[in-house]
């Protein structure tokens, strides 16, 4: 710039040393450059004979002064007019008479830049004048160039001229289509310069429109046809523009260039027309200034009536080109040309002619482009283009011709999501929403993982929206300047979009499972894992939507609600119950369970009363009728037996739902309605309560319990008082809602108690209409009106219904919670409990085992209550009606007997105390015994019950009462008769190998309540010298032979052991028992057998083999009842031989056997059994078993006991040791004498303060008493 101004400066000072001193100072600028203006007039006259060069430099500098002293130099000439008006001829003198380009063209720029400073406006009409004369005297347009381009250069400076030039100089307007017809493209590319300028006023473009229409148009479509160079076509382009704003140019120009409208024959494409394909070429241009001139032209003209102009761009194939030009990277570009496709997609054929389908991977490939750049606005508009094609291809054209291009558009859709702006975002979310279309991607393979990650990103968006809270008002009333609401409305697009595409993605996943190639997937590769299947997408869907799509939408429900999105939120959630049907009800109860039934029907009255929004109402419904169904169908499952009602209950949904748009408060004031209903609101009722019932079947409690009770006691009495009958499925809905309220409200009256009797009454099964609930029972026990009629059966209904796990009779199973109610009725209500007893024999087996379980639990937890003689009495009655119905014949005994039995046998051990028996005992006992008699072997379950009943009784009651008893037992023959059957298949029953568990283990559970029983009876009647009528007849060498068994069952052996110990007591003598030994009759015994008769001397020694043999197991039960025959046994042979029992007490092989029996614990010794051993050496004086060092050790040990730790037994058996060393003497000396004293002493007192402890229990189903085995 410095340079310059010197120049400037130094001519400036040539001038003023020739002509300057002839001017006033005041022309002189004051600043630089130092020009004088009047010098500069003077040099710039044809006849200052400068030279050209200088005239160049002169007007340069002038130039060079308006751009820096506008005010000046405007200052300056307006002072001067006729200064003014002389350098405004000067320079138009120029511009006519020098053709050198740069002068002209800074002769045109210092006119341009003179008539727009504001005091030299009025010079301007001069100026026009002076033109329009000009150009109206030349004969031709040659040297019309320099004032043409002034024109256009001033109007484009001063828009305002336009006007002017048009109304006041319409002549010059005229002329300028002359330069149009003129053969030189300079002069017609200022002519077109002009034109532009002047119509893009629209005042002078209407003004000119008839001009433009009659005279101008075809000219102009000429000259832009043959335009040859850049400058001419860029001018015609830019006239073009400013035309294609206006409509009715427009049309004009399309008619003129052909096209005059759609052909009427739909088949032939309509005449070509001239602008499109001039349009077409310049596309096609290397050029990319007239490319996005031709693109902009293009959506000029489609802008305004796509649908009219549309085919004849797309019969010019000018979409395929179009497309082709997506590969650049022109921004400028590639903005016009999404706008130009996106036009003309308005037009089907656009899809029909397969341009789509053409371009759709060039437009794929561009959009991974432009996500690389940093432009928003052209990636939201190549967006847009996409979606509109995704959109708008019609189904029987497949877009997608490789899944390569697929899985392209995925991952821009993908990355465009991801975006920062939230528009593109919208536009993304959208276009996903088009692209989940079957047509689309039903090609094989489908890209199920592609379609599986742009759903995670598309809902990961949607997660991550910061949804604004309303806003609040100021203190002062007003709102918060930063107000969210248009934040919060875009983002309420985002997730509404984002709900649409999730829509159609589930719609997709339904309509592929009827395509067997979308299903399967037949096309992937065969080492694939699988994981890109149907099933595996259907299951992404369905986990998405619970875990990311309803949270996000509860989320937003919680500070809005927009109906329409309400309504694609519900279609999605529609959708779930048949994309994966195995999961439907699975998912069903997580949706009750959160309350969706509370939800819809708020939603549904806050938006769809009055019948407003009808597309939200019918999707409500339609996902109320999907779930509640669903729901239904679960429970009805649960039932033990099938029950019909779901085409009913869908029905009533289905048609009802739509109806029913009120909140809790209305919904309670219909069902509560007391007038006459009509059967419309009848079944707008019926469809409240299964509403009700569902929601209440699921925690879902969206009225009070209270008023709903109510409500439903006003509903019995409406359908009681017009005689309708409910169906089954709404009355067991109303019952289950009565059963679940009925602690909130008040107790039934006899109104509505008769009303609900005699309906259900009216039911031909109670089953149809029983709903299970812990407190069900509670209703109908608690209501003696309900009770009675309905208790045995709803007891029974509720067992079948309950899922209670039994184990073996004798222990006792853990019960569910809700069972205590049950138990709590129990103790209150006797009568329940006798409809417990008729359960168990009526009922099925299954039934009557969960009773039997509930009695079992009741009589063990409430010992304080009496009802044996109740269950007795009970029982005595049903066990005589069956023994009378059966008579003379062998008994065909129900299943459930061996349950009754049990549950007998079960009152008889809650007291360990002896008690009297009264004559119901002796009933039972007696009738017992003839159902034994009536049994046969193959009835091992009731003759296990019965023989456990019967021994229970002999060994619980007084002594009085056991004479008593054993006297109603012996008085049966045909009890007895099947007792020695029983004893008699111990020989054939393969008890050996019998651990009783198996299939054997009631069988020989038998065997050994036998064998108890028989002791029993035997000592009874021996004791007491009871008459016997039928005698039991055992070979005594087979009892001793099953002792010496190496594998058999412990409680087996003990059983057989205490009857040979009672037969041992009785010496072989007693009148019940008959022992036959299996020894020829002709055989003479020897010496010691006639001595220890009915045994011989070998079978003794046999029986102590065996004896040691059961110890050596250390069984606790087995070894008391070794212990016990032994004694037995020591005691016979003492009677019988004394030799004999002192060798068998004094075998060094007892010795061994005490020694093993010992535990590696101290004082192990001091076990009730071992004492009672070392008692019997003592007495036997075996000093070789156990010396003086031995009972020394005994007697010190015993010293330190604690005898208070010890249990009953062990102080009894140490008693009579300590007792049986006293009486031998076996311990002489100080110790003996003054130590043991002084032990029984103090173990006396003590034996005689221990509490009792229990005797009698139940061992592998067998009941046994311990005091009968031990004792």
């Amino acid at each position: 710039m410095e340079t310059r101004d010197e120049e400037a400066a130094g001519a400036a000072l040539l001038l003023y040393e020739r002509a300057h001193f002839r001017h006033d100072p005041r022309w002189l600028l004051s600043g630089p450059p130092r020009l004088c203006l009047a010098c500069a007039l003077e040099l710039l006259q044809p006849s200052s004979g400068v030279s050209l060069v200088r005239k160049k430099h002169m007007l340069s500098c002038l130039h060079d002064a308006l751009l820096r002293h506008p005010r000046e130099v405007t200052h300056l000439f307006a002072q001067n007019e006729m200064v003014c008006i002389r350098l405004l001829d000067v320079l138009f003198g120029l511009l006519r008479s020098i053709d050198d380009v740069s002068v002209l063209e800074f002769t045109i720029q210092v006119l341009v830049q003179l008539l727009i400073q504001p005091k030299l406006e009025p010079y301007i009409h001069c100026l026009l004048e002076e033109c329009q004369k000009e150009l109206c005297n030349m004969p031709t347009m040659e040297g019309s160039l320099a004032i043409v381009t002034l024109l256009g250069k001033v109007v484009d400076a001063i828009p305002s001229l336009a006007e002017i030039l048009v109304v006041e100089h319409g002549n010059l307007v005229e002329h300028q289509l002359r330069g149009l017809m003129y053969p030189n493209e300079a002069v017609k590319a200022a002519v077109c310069y002009l034109y532009g300028k002047l119509y893009s006023s629209p005042t002078v473009a209407e003004k000119l429109s008839d001009h433009f229409r009659e005279k101008l148009c075809p000219l102009f479509l000429t000259t832009l046809d043959n335009a040859q160079t850049k400058e001419l076509q860029v001018n015609c382009m830019g006239l073009l523009r400013q035309l294609l704003k206006y409509d009715p140019f427009v049309s004009v120009i399309m008619s003129r260039s052909g096209e005059a409208g759609i052909s009427e024959n739909a088949e032939m494409p309509p005449k070509e027309s001239t602008l499109p394909l001039v349009l077409k070429k310049l596309l096609l241009s290397r050029d990319e200034i007239l490319q996005v001139a031709s693109a902009h032209c293009m959506v000029g003209v489609l802008v305004h009536s796509p649908g009219k102009y549309a085919q004849t761009f797309i019969y010019a194939d000018i979409p395929e080109f179009l497309f082709e030009h997506l590969s650049c990277t022109n921004e400028v570009l590639l903005w016009p040309v999404y706008s130009c496709l996106l036009l003309l997609t308005e037009d089907r054929l656009f899809f029909s002619k397969c341009h789509a389908v053409y371009g759709i991977e060039s437009l794929v490939r561009s959009l991974k482009g432009i996500l690389q750049l940093n432009n928003s606005e052209l990636l939201k508009q190549g967006l847009l283009l996409f979606k509109e094609i995704l959109k708008r291809q019609p189904e029987e054209i497949k877009l997608f011709t490789n899944s390569a291009t697929c899985k392209d558009a995925s991952w821009v859709l993908q990355e465009a999501i991801g975006s920062c702006v939230q528009e593109v975002v919208m536009e993304a979310i959208d276009a996903v929403a088009a692209f989940f279309r079957t047509d689309h991607l039903s090609s094989p393979p489908v890209p199920y993982g592609e379609l599986q990650a742009l759903l995670q990103t598309l809902l990961a968006r949607c997660a991550d929206l910061v949804l604004p809270l309303r806003p609040l008002p100021l203190p002062g009333g007003h709102p918060s300047s930063r107000d969210p609401g248009r934040a919060g409305q875009q983002q309420g697009k985002i997730l509404h979009g984002a709900l649409k595409g999730f829509r159609n993605a589930c719609r997709l996943a339904v309509e592929f499972q009827n395509d067997p190639s979308a299903r399967e997937n037949p096309f992937t590769a065969p080492s694939s894992d699988k994981k890109d299947t149907l099933e595996t997408f259907s299951e992404f869907l369905l986990s998405a939507c619970d875990s990311l799509c309803i949270p996000v939408v509860m989320r937003y429900f919680e500070q809005d609600s927009h109906p329409a999105l309400m309504e694609t939120f519900f279609l999605i959630v529609s959708n779930m119950f048949v994309i994966v049907p195995r999961m439907k009800e699975k998912f069903s109860k997580k949706l009750a369970s959160s309350s969706f039934i509370r939800l819809t029907m708020e939603l549904k009255a806050r938006f769809c009363s009055g019948q407003r929004h009808p597309a939200l109402n019918q999707a409500c419904s339609n996902f109320l009728h999907c779930l509640c169904l669903n729901l239904f169908s679960a429970l009805e499952k649960k039932a033990p037996s099938p029950r019909e009602g779901s085409s009913v209950v869908a029905s009533i949904l289905r048609h009802r739902l739509p109806h029913i748009n009120t909140g809790g408060p209305e919904s309670l004031a219909l069902l509560s309605d007391a007038l006459y209903v009509d059967e419309a609101t009848r079944q707008r009722q019926y469809c409240l309560v299964l509403l009700f019932y569902l929601g209440h079947s699921h925690n879902d409690r969206f009225v009070p319990e209270a008023e709903l009770f109510s409500a439903l006691r006003s509903l019995l009495l409406s359908i009681q008082d017009q005689g309708e009958s409910p169906p089954p499925a709404v009355f067991r809905a109303v019952l289950y809602l009565l059963v679940v309220c009925q602690d909130k409200g008040e107790p039934l009256e006899k109104a509505p108690l008769s009303a609900l009797r005699k309906m259900l009454e009216a039911v031909s099964d109670l089953s149809l209409v029983y709903s299970h609930h812990p407190y069900t029972l509670k209703f109908f026990l608690i209501y003696p009106e309900l009770l009675s009629r309905f208790g045995h059966r709803v007891l029974e209904l509720w067992f079948s219904w309950e899922d209670l796990a039994f184990d073996a009779p004798s222990s006792a199973p853990a019960l569910p919670d809700h069972v205590d109610l049950l138990l709590h009725i129990l103790k209150s209500t006797s009568s329940v409990l006798l409809i417990l007893l008729d359960l168990v024999y009526t009922s099925s087996m299954d039934i009557a085992r969960k009773v039997l379980m509930v009695l079992r639990a009741f009589l063990k937890n409430n010992e304080d209550v009496e009802v044996g003689s109740l269950l007795r009495g009970h029982f005595l009655q049903i066990l005589q009606q069956l023994l009378l119905e059966s008579g003379a014949a062998p008994l065909q005994a129900s299943s459930n007997l061996p349950l009754l039995l049990s549950l007998l046998f079960l009152v008889q051990p809650r007291d360990e105390a002896q008690r009297e028996l009264d004559s119901t005992d002796l009933k039972l006992l007696h009738q017992v015994s003839n159902l034994c008699g009536k049994c046969s072997l193959a009835h091992v379950e009731i003759l296990q019950s019965s023989f456990n009943f019967l021994y229970w009784n002999l060994h619980q009651t007084t002594p009085g009462s056991r004479k008593q008893a054993v006297a109603v037992l012996l008085s049966s023959a045909p009890f007895l008769v099947l007792l020695q059957k029983t004893l008699g298949h111990t020989w054939t029953e393969p008890t050996g190998t019998c651990v009783l568990l198996g299939p054997s283990a009631k069988g020989a559970a038998l065997l050994c309540s036998a064998w108890l029983l028989t002791a029993s009876l035997s000592a009874q009647q021996h004791l007491g010298g009871l008459e016997v009528h039928q005698t039991l007849t055992v070979q005594l060498d087979k009892v001793l032979q099953a002792l010496t068994l190496r594998k058999k069952a412990a409680l087996f052996s003990a059983s057989i052991l205490r009857f040979l110990r009672t037969t041992l007591e009785q010496k072989f003598s007693s009148a019940l028992v008959t022992l036959v030994s299996s020894a020829s009759p002709g055989q003479l015994p020897s010496p010691e057998d006639a001595a220890l008769s009915p045994l011989s001397l070998h079978q003794v020694l046999s029986l102590v083999i065996s004896l040691q043999n059961l110890l050596v197991q250390k069984d606790l039960l087995l070894t008391q009842a070794v212990v016990g025959c032994l004694e037995a046994l020591l005691d016979y042979l003492q009677a019988k031989s004394l030799d004999v029992a002192l060798h068998v007490a004094s075998q060094p092989w007892n010795r061994f056997l005490l020694f093993t029996l010992l535990d590696a614990g101290d004082n192990s010794f001091f076990s009730p059994e071992l004492l009672r051993l070392m008692t019997l050496f003592v007495r036997f004086r075996s000093r070789n078993i156990l010396s003086q060092d031995d009972l020394g050790h005994v007697l010190r040990e015993t010293a330190k006991l604690e005898f208070s730790e010890l249990p009953t037994a062990t102080l009894r058996a140490l008693y009579s040791f300590l007792s049986q060393v006293q009486r031998t003497g076996s311990l002489p000396g100080p110790a003996g004498s003054a130590t043991i004293p002084a032990l029984l002493e103090a173990l006396s007192d003590r034996t005689r303060t221990q509490p009792p402890q229990q005797d009698l229990v139940c061992l592998g189903g067998v009941a046994v008493s311990f005091s009968h085995i031990r004792d």
